[in-house]
């Protein structure tokens, strides 16, 4: 049996927890429990069936008024209604039965003048035609939107590629978060490099949004890469990342010029010692997941300012070791993970969250802890999160 194996089948056995686990708050960390689905219909699909709704309620409204009265309002929204949420061929037949139910109360009603008949009739045939037009506005807009989010999709595996699950003899995963849906990358990062002097990591969250992040983030991590490959000391992979940063800042315009800077993690493995190596650059301190459930907190010997403001300040970095046994799993994170709030403005607090609990891989663990955070802030992520964890088999 392989070290750890005994542990994952206690953890599979008992629904994720070994005994004399600390048990976390109801409702975090386990599994929901299966809930049974409304077949009452979303409000997606009411909204697609008002157009017809609509028609006919126009319908009933013409027969059922006195004369003077007309339901061409009724017949103009349904096909306005129709073009924003359905097909063109949806659109389509809907304007002309709106057209035709405008006839058919006018003929039916037979009080009506012929030249009230004819407005009536060219009214509704007007605004159909415009929900038509809508209709393909909103179609391509949609193609274009899709189109952009091929693009910020290639864009994050080329800054941002998944690591191999094993490296350098560890077990890695990782997992970005997207505050925002329709953005699927921003100023978090993470890289995973092997090296003549043991695998090494960074995770780290750039200050600001939009273009100008991504541009950091890639210089970060290109940094990383090349550096983790030459430098002989983590201490002097983060020196030139600073450097790396400072010349980028240059190159800005505005205050990012002045106040640019990235918070950042970096951590060492050393091939078959047992050690983890860390130097926190104003980032989240990473955790230890031991295999018997126990945590600790990687806090570094002294605060350090964020890469990018050594004008404000600096003193030599100086790396925190600590052992790295078989079985545990090194997590580093960004504040989107610990500054993730739920409805009550509480915080999403990894140490308490996690102690007392094993996993049975990295994937697990990161899997677990996405779908937590979702479920703790109600799917409404305040900010993106980026997730790293290393196991040592």
């Amino acid at each position: 049996m392989r070290p750890g194996e005994l542990e994952e089948n206690a953890y599979a056995r008992a629904g994720g927890r070994l005994p004399g686990d600390l048990v976390p708050d109801p409702g975090i960390g386990d599994e929901p429990a299966p809930v049974r689905r409304s077949r009452r219909p979303g409000p997606r699909a009411l909204a697609r069936a008002l157009p017809a709704l609509l028609v006919a309620g126009g319908v009933l409204y013409g027969l059922l008024t006195p004369e003077g009265f007309t339901a061409v309002p009724f017949f103009t929204a349904a096909p306005l209604i129709a073009a924003p949420l359905s097909a063109l061929r949806t659109t389509v037949l809907t304007g002309l039965a709106a057209l035709a139910a405008a006839y058919a109360v006018n003929a039916q009603a037979g009080g009506h003048s012929a030249p009230a008949t004819v407005t009536d009739g060219v009214t509704v045939a007007t605004v159909a035609l415009l929900a038509v037009a809508i209709n393909r506005a909103v179609r391509l807009g949609d193609r274009r939107l899709a189109s952009a989010r091929e693009i910020a999709e290639a864009a994050q595996r080329a800054v941002l590629p998944q690591p191999a699950e094993r490296i350098g003899g560890f077990e890695i995963a990782a997992c970005y978060e997207a505050a925002r849906r329709d953005a699927s990358i921003g100023g978090d990062l993470y890289a995973v490099q092997d090296s003549p002097y043991g695998v090494r990591l960074v995770v780290g969250d750039v200050r600001g949004k939009g273009l100008s992040a991504v541009a950091a983030v890639a210089v970060v991590i290109g940094a990383f890469r090349e550096a983790a490959e030459q430098e002989a000391t983590l201490e002097a992979v983060a020196q030139r990342l600073e450097r790396a940063l400072a010349r980028e800042g240059t190159r800005r315009d505005g205050i990012d010029a002045f106040e640019g800077f990235t918070t950042a993690v970096l951590a060492e493995l050393p091939h078959g010692d047992g050690v983890v190596r860390v130097v926190n650059r104003g980032h989240p301190a990473p955790l230890v997941l031991h295999a018997d459930g126990s945590l600790r907190t990687l806090t570094g010997h002294e605060p350090a300012l964020p890469l990018g403001m050594r004008d404000l300040g600096g003193w030599p970095d100086r790396a925190l070791e600590t052992r790295f046994p078989s079985g545990a799993t090194l997590l580093l994170y960004t504040d989107g993970l610990s500054e993730a709030r739920d409805a009550h403005g509480r915080f999403y607090e990894p140490e308490r969250r996690l102690a007392g609990r094993v996993f049975p891989g990295p994937g697990a663990l990161l899997g677990r802890l996405a779908a937590e955070v979702r479920r703790h802030s109600g799917g409404g992520m305040a900010d993106d999160m980026a997730l790293l964890a290393v196991r040592q088999p």
